[in-house]
């Protein structure tokens, strides 16, 4: 990046952006005026570099930033036809763009290129917003700040707002910024250090403000019943109620989950006012656009059971749809966006925690954070006042305004496996890894378990964050150690939809050489291991109620009668009637089960790296290193099988253009005649 203007923006928008108490994930928006040259007439120009629509300040580049021409954008004042269609003025940004403009200007754009200030910060820090969500927040504005900065009375962002605050500093000389009322802040300055300072100096003496003048218990005293209940019996609670939850959240469409038993989660709700501020709802836009208006409280304490618990979520449930359908009766117009679904995006569990769900795991974690965000405003306005956030008809013009719905339909078609849960056993390597990769890359959250956890979470690592894959030890053979692997699975991603039985190894022996240990050893990983992880996971499916996928790594010697492997054709077939057996019993419930039967995977095969791949070898008197080629010279298509191709299979047998098909075996051996299906 050449110019330095842009480039300080830059720097400070990522200090700002990498403190959670200064701004939130994707929240406000922070803009720097200066000169450069003109490329077709060699004059200066002033322009502002501004945070484009949907980026993140922690993490913005020079590709996130808008770039418009100052003086074009100034004389849009000339041509505004009013606050009631102030929206018009979005698409007139691209009138003032410099160039190609970069990233695509926000709905704060005229609220920093209207202000006259060289650097302007539009923040959603929790003190800010307490004050100006606070019942008074304009003689606490005074009171908190004196003159320095100045209450700006409630309005929807856009250019009418970007006008109010130019007329203000225009009135405030020696204001630094001021308090957006439901809202946020907006500082600024002359200087880029001037502008940052201004913002934490407004946050950091809100915060010193409360932590002095505010009541010791804003949230009232503890219920009895509601505290929080002792770690093992919380994780093991949230696990019992997730998939229910999941359900609920996914009634309209599917969702994933996030789930957090943070402190300040935990304390809201053991305390008296929580029903009551729960409520009233979120009020900054960036909270609610992600949380809905309201969450779903479930109102028994939590020394209740899990099933009194499961039965009276379900009957909220029906009572938070209607409300919401009645919300969105109550204030849509002809012109109003269709309802986008009247499921909740946050359920709150006294005692547990909280459950908050998107359309992938980033959204979800983000909806969580954005509402513990919401609840830390709370307890800032009811320290100092009364919570009392912007009213429900407002909400609804900022949750179903045209612009948002026009970013919602911007954004891109969803990959055939997003919002799936996916668990991979035996996937640290080999063919398990090549499935778990092609999940990943279709959209799915993957959980990588294998009975290594360091490469467990190494490949996991290689797919991305822990909002795309995490890596858990487990062994199959263990009926413990798996009912943990499922419970982690269910608490990082909210509940489970794809299960790939893919664990196995081999021992190739004849009949006379093959001990009881051999046979044992075999049949606990492959089919007893099987049996372990797929009961786990159904009881979550079934819970669920949103069908799923249970797929099978079996082998084409489940029906081939090869030389001198009887413990492990054996438990293979054992593997393949499973998926017959599964797929009658879970298609009640919407659940597919499907089995897959490569032949001879050796290029990244864990199995025949461990010894496997040399016993056949010799078995076929070859050498090792030839071991691929022979086998792809014996199939009809004289293609040897890799990892990848039992992939691809186990994406389309759980992708959507096979949801009709169950109790299935694919071949994907190149062709072996002695393994057709008959």
């Amino acid at each position: 990046m050449t110019n330095q203007t842009a480039a300080a923006l830059i720097a400070r928008s990522n200090r700002l952006g990498a403190d959670p108490t200064v701004t939130n994930y994707a929240g406000g928006n922070t803009s720097a005026k200066g000169v450069e040259t003109d490329p077709v007439t060699g004059d200066p120009v002033e322009l502002m570099w501004v945070k484009g629509s949907g980026g993140d300040l922690g993490t913005l580049t020079e590709a996130g930033l808008a770039v418009l021409r100052v003086d074009r954008l100034r004389a849009m004042q000339g041509v505004y036809p009013g606050v009631e269609r102030e929206d018009e003025m979005v698409a007139a940004f691209d009138f003032t763009l410099f160039g190609k403009g970069g990233a695509a200007p926000s709905i704060d754009t005229a609220m920093h290129g209207l202000v006259n200030a060289a650097h302007v910060d539009h923040l959603h820090p929790d003190a800010g917003i307490a004050i100006a969500t606070a019942a008074d927040g304009e003689r606490l504005t005074a009171e908190v700040f004196g003159g320095k900065v100045v209450w700006v009375p409630w309005r929807r962002p856009g250019f009418q707002l970007g006008l109010d605050i130019a007329a203000i500093k225009a009135a405030n000389p020696d204001a630094v910024g001021c308090i957006l009322g439901g809202h946020g802040i907006t500082a600024w300055g002359d200087t880029s250090e001037e502008a940052e300072a201004s913002s934490l100096w407004i946050i950091r003496t809100a915060e010193a403000h409360i932590a002095e003048h505010g009541r010791p218990e804003p949230f009232g005293p503890a219920l009895e019943g509601f505290a929080a209940l002792p770690d093992a019996e919380r994780r093991a609670r949230a696990v019992a109620l997730a998939p229910t939850i999941r359900g609920i959240a996914s009634h309209d469409r599917p969702m994933v989950g996030h789930f957090t038993d943070a402190s300040a989660v935990l304390d809201f709700l053991a305390r008296s006012e929580h029903p009551r501020l729960a409520a009233l709802g979120t009020s900054c836009p960036d909270h609610f656009l992600r949380t809905k208006v309201q969450p779903l409280l479930l109102d028994l304490p939590a020394t209740a059971t899990a099933e009194e618990q499961i039965a009276r979520l379900r009957q909220l449930h029906e009572t938070y749809r209607a409300d919401y359908q009645a919300y969105y009766d109550r204030h849509a117009t002809s012109d109003s966006p269709a309802i986008r679904g009247a499921d909740p995006l946050i359920v709150l569990v006294p005692g547990v925690g909280m459950f908050s769900w998107g359309a992938n795991k980033q959204t979800a974690r983000v909806a969580g954070e954005f509402y513990v965000n919401a609840i830390n405003v709370m307890r800032g306005a009811e320290a100092l006042s009364t919570y009392a956030p912007i009213d429900e008809a407002e909400k609804f013009r900022i949750e179903y305004w045209a612009l948002e719905e026009a970013k919602l339909q911007r954004l891109p078609k969803p990959k055939s496996h997003a919002t799936r849960i996916a668990l991979v056993t035996g996937a640290a390597s080999g063919i398990g890894k090549a499935i778990a990769t092609r999940l990943a890359a279709e959209g799915a959250c993957v959980v990588i378990a294998d009975l290594d956890l360091a490469k467990a979470q190494a490949a996991a690592a290689e797919l991305g964050n822990a909002d795309v894959a995490i890596g858990v030890q487990a062994d199959v053979t263990d009926e413990a150690a798996v009912q943990a692997a499922i419970d982690a699975t269910v608490l990082a991603f909210g509940g489970l939809d794809l299960v790939v039985n893919n664990a196995g190894l081999s021992l190739s022996k004849p009949l006379l050489e093959t001990t009881a240990a051999d046979w044992d050893l075999q049949h606990d990983v492959m089919a007893k291991g099987s049996f372990l992880v797929s009961k786990a996971s159904a009881r979550v499916l079934i819970d669920q109620g949103l069908g799923g996928d249970v797929i099978y790594i079996s082998s084409k010697n489940s029906v081939f009668a090869g030389p001198n492997n009887i413990a492990y054709s054996a438990t293979k077939a054992d593997q393949a009637h499973q998926v017959r057996l599964l797929a009658v019993e879970l298609g009640e419930h919407g659940v597919k089960v499907n089995g897959i039967n490569p032949d001879g995977v050796v290029r990244g095969s864990g199995i025949f790296a461990s010894g496997w791949g040399a016993n056949r070898a010799k078995t076929y008197g070859i050498a090792e290193d030839d071991l691929g080629r022979f086998y792809a010279q014996r199939t009809i298509l004289k293609r040897e099988v890799l990892p990848e191709h039992v992939a691809n299979a186990v994406a389309v047998l759980t992708g959507p253009d096979l949801s009709h098909t169950t109790g299935l075996h694919i071949p994907v051996d190149a062709g072996v005649a002695a393994a057709f299906l008959r």
